[in-house]
């Protein structure tokens, strides 16, 4: 009996969204009577972030306290049309789309705000700090919540915009059906350190190393949470879980999500990411999304690792202690491959 370790490699370039249709995303904003903002979407944060990330992005287009926006996370009845929750699309598309609405918004404030100071519109600023005030005279001021009490009891406004965000489809080849599906790429690199034992085919994943390209990191912290998990499900993709109805019976097959099979606390390895910041040309300031790209390249990466251990390829997943063994078997033992 022997442990062995490995080291794998893989890298990805990840399209965010899909151009095949227009790929739209819809937001609206709009202030209630004390100033603050709601934006309404109909993108559903499925834990990554969404209802933050886009927060931030209203907060910082109105040029107002990110304490003073909400955002609303409705449905296709009562929101604005999304595609929906997928591609990695999230960040990218509605961040746009709420952008373009909180700028409409922003000029409708600043518009009841150069009413109430006398100014031109054009002559005011925000603080970001809830107060609007005029350029080069600080002093003449108004407040955001005065402003939206204004513009709704007494000039009778909304401060109110929309916004939506669409790529126009791509042209297809003629000839050859050529076509770019997506206006922007996202990239990663990871490597991934794990030990096989070659009496009972257990893989232990001992470390990950990563670096990720995102375009801008709008939510550093959010960014590094959903790298970490995304790679851990990567890892449960790789190792564990299956969807395989019938091998080699049934009844060898978990019945239920109790029974189904997955890492716990106890398999967690640590997990160090770089994070390259190259701002899209169009994205949300700069931002693409991590999305998907979180987890795909640690399979192969799990794969290569295993390989490297103790020479056995497997080109099905999960890549289970069995199929290790059957490997190791059909080789005539454990085959390291040496230093990666």
């Amino acid at each position: 009996m022997a442990l062995h370790t490995g080291r794998g490699f893989a890298c990805i370039n990840y399209p965010i969204g899909m151009n095949l249709g227009g790929d739209p995303s819809q937001a609206l904003v709009h202030s209630t009577p004390d100033g603050k903002f709601k934006v309404t979407l109909s993108a559903i944060d499925l834990g990554q972030g969404m209802k933050s990330v886009t927060r931030q992005i209203a907060a910082e287009a109105l040029g107002v306290p990110i304490a003073d926006v909400y955002v609303d996370t409705a449905d296709s009845d009562t929101g604005p049309h999304d595609m929906g929750s997928f591609a990695s699309r999230g960040t990218h598309r509605m961040g746009n789309a709420v952008i373009r609405a909180a700028t409409e918004a922003r000029r409708a404030m600043l518009e009841a705000a150069a009413e109430e100071l006398e100014v031109n519109a054009a002559d005011l600023e925000t603080d970001g700090k809830g107060n609007i005030h005029v350029k080069g005279a600080p002093s003449r001021s108004i407040t955001v919540e005065d402003t939206a009490v204004a513009a709704q009891f007494n000039q009778g406004r909304t401060l109110a915009g929309r916004g939506i965000f669409l790529i126009p489809p791509s042209e297809a080849n003629a000839d050859t059906g050529e076509m770019s599906p997506v206006t922007t790429f996202a990239h990663a690199a990871l490597v991934v350190d794990l030990t096989v034992d070659d009496e009972t085919g257990e893989v232990s994943v001992q470390q990950i190393n990563s670096a990720y390209e995102v375009g801008r990191a709008l939510n550093a912290r959010l960014v590094e949470q959903q790298l970490i998990g995304g790679a851990w499900m990567g890892v449960s993709h790789a190792l564990y879980e299956t969807t395989e109805p019938y091998y080699p019976a049934r009844d060898h097959m978990p019945g239920d999500f109790v029974e189904y099979l997955q890492p716990g606390p106890g398999q967690v390895a640590d997990h160090h990411i770089a994070i390259l910041e190259r701002p899209a040309e169009d994205g949300p300031y700069g931002g693409k999304g991590p999305g998907e790209m979180c987890a795909n390249p640690v399979i192969p990466a799990v794969a290569n690792a295993v390989y490297n251990a103790v020479g056995v390829r497997c080109d099905s997943l999960p890549i289970t202690p069995e199929k290790i063994l059957r490997g190791i078997k059909a080789n005539g033992g454990a085959r390291p491959q040496g230093k990666f």
